[in-house]
């Protein structure tokens, strides 16, 4: 009980002094390192969000470009017409209330059909969208007039990053998250002792929808202009899917460190290697299923109980 207190301690000290140094990092950046932190956050919120609901039920999703979109064209339509704030949650509402739809309709598929329907819902709002902007609206982008800052949109992405990795956790501990837990586990078991599943599914589901939604809108400010190929990217979904497998579940900071390298593999090969990175998300997915079956997170822990506990230990000692 102590160890898991002082680990808990020490786990809160270490992300309020990572918050604080990030905080602080635009102040002595260049535009491409503030760039590169701003696509970080949003991976690392992105990969949270999804291992939150699919990571927990083992229902996987390839539906994040779709939410993502979504919160990419409300901001586009609504800054028009409301402060860019209200926007910002606009889209998270929006994102959460079409998820609760698409949730009730479809979480009662599993495995194979789940992850089929979750990536064609992406491919029919895309070409729905593209062709209601080509046919209705006779364009094919909107533009987007804002003046918010970079810096602005990295202190945005940091919270919500924050925020995610802090809300995961705590949903871990709490009865919600024992339910996600059980129904990944075997859900007809977790059904008789009483859970309702449906409801859980639904809501987390719709919750981390949310976060995808309200981290595409914020990303969407820095955009002149969105289209729906822009907007409904595939990519997004493979790249948050290996960046959660890259971290490993079962911990709420585990997707982060799956975020981390594997934005900077996606800046470096983007500017070295532009045409081959596809290739290298193909490479990521053979190392992780024969190299890392339990991910990042693993050999983390392994470091940390193998060396860091010990050299703790001895400091108390002295």
């Amino acid at each position: 009980m102590l160890d898991a207190l002082r680990n808990a301690r020490a786990a809160a000290a270490l992300i309020v002094i990572a918050a604080i140094a990030l905080a602080f990092v635009p102040l002595f950046s260049s535009g491409y390192v503030m760039s590169v932190f701003i696509l970080l956050f949003a991976n690392v919120a992105l990969a949270t969000a999804w291992s939150f609901f699919s990571g927990a039920t083992r229902y996987i999703s390839l539906a994040t470009a779709a939410f993502f979109g979504i919160g990419i064209y409300v901001l586009a339509i609504a800054h028009v017409y409301v402060p860019v704030p209200v926007a910002l949650i606009a889209a998270a509402i929006i994102g959460f209330l079409v998820a609760l739809v698409v949730g009730l309709s479809t979480l009662r598929l599993r495995g194979v059909y789940f992850v089929v329907f979750t990536f064609g819902l992406t491919e029919l709002i895309h070409q729905v969208l593209n062709w209601w902007e080509v046919k209705i609206n006779h364009t094919v982008s909107r533009f987007i007039f804002t003046d918010v800052s970079n810096i602005a949109i990295y202190e945005t992405l940091l919270v919500a990053a924050l925020i995610t990795i802090v809300g995961s956790w705590y949903v871990n501990q709490i009865r919600l998250g024992y339910a996600l837990r059980a129904i990944g586990e075997d859900e007809t078991v977790a059904r008789h002792a009483g859970i309702n599943t449906t409801r859980v599914k639904v809501v987390c589901f719709a919750l981390s929808a949310s976060v995808m939604a309200f981290v595409g809108a914020v990303l969407a400010l820095r955009y002149p202009y969105v289209d729906a190929s822009i907007a409904f990217n595939s990519t997004w979904s493979f790249q948050v899917l290996i960046a959660a497998l890259l971290g490993g579940g079962g911990r709420a900071w585990g997707p982060a460190i799956g975020a981390i390298p594997l934005v900077l593999l996606s800046e470096y090969l983007a500017g070295t290697f532009p045409h081959h990175f596809s290739i290298a998300l193909g490479l990521c997915f053979v190392v992780i299923v024969y190299f890392l079956p339990g991910g990042l997170t693993r050999l983390v822990l392994r470091l940390y109980h193998s060396w860091l506990v010990p050299q703790l230990k001895k400091a108390e000692v002295l």
